[in-house]
């Protein structure tokens, strides 16, 4: 089956990412057949045997632990799930870069938007699909405060993606 891995963070420490083609041979190390990363974000497609999503995560975590010794929390989804999640963007019109998907390990529950709303300017949307929360920013992310309401404290193990990354990954899978 074909997976997509998203690592939360690639930063080692301030100044020191992760690099692409260390990621690849993780991957490759611990028997996953054919990475392929995406941008210089910690986005990784893979081949992999019929195996519970979770016991996948759990497996590049402790790869990544034990190669670069800090934890990460990896969120894995199947090829055919990634291509319904690129497929169900609520905000098409939005500018790539500008619309975001937090992807996450957990469905988030219904109360998720109404919880995040006093963060939010009025001229940004937000829409739960799937679990996911889609958000048009309607600017720049970094310049708004809705951005730093997405903790996985608050939120749950999770990990933000562009629209972008989201086609993108979609045009590897196929």
């Amino acid at each position: 089956m074909i997976c997509v891995a998203l690592l939360h963070s690639i930063v080692l420490v301030p100044g020191r990412r992760v690099v692409m083609s260390d990621l690849r041979d993780m991957a490759t190390d611990v028997g996953y057949r054919n990475p392929r990363t995406l941008v210089s974000t910690g986005n990784i497609v893979f081949e992999a045997e019929a195996t519970p999503l979770d016991e996948i995560e759990a497996r590049l975590e402790a790869a990544f632990n034990a190669r670069y010794g800090k934890p990460v929390d990896i969120i894995v989804r199947r090829g055919a799930d990634w291509l319904a999640l690129a497929k169900s963007n609520p905000f098409p019109d939005g500018e790539g870069s500008q619309v975001i998907v937090r992807v996450m390990r957990k469905p988030l529950g219904p109360a998720t938007i109404e919880t995040l709303r006093p963060y939010a300017d009025p001229t940004q949307r937000m829409a739960l699909i799937g679990g996911d929360l889609w958000i048009d920013f309607a600017g720049k992310p970094s310049q708004w405060k809705l951005l730093s309401a997405l903790t996985t404290k608050r939120m749950g193990v999770g990990t933000l993606r562009n629209w972008n990354t989201v086609r993108g990954l979609a045009e590897m899978i196929g």
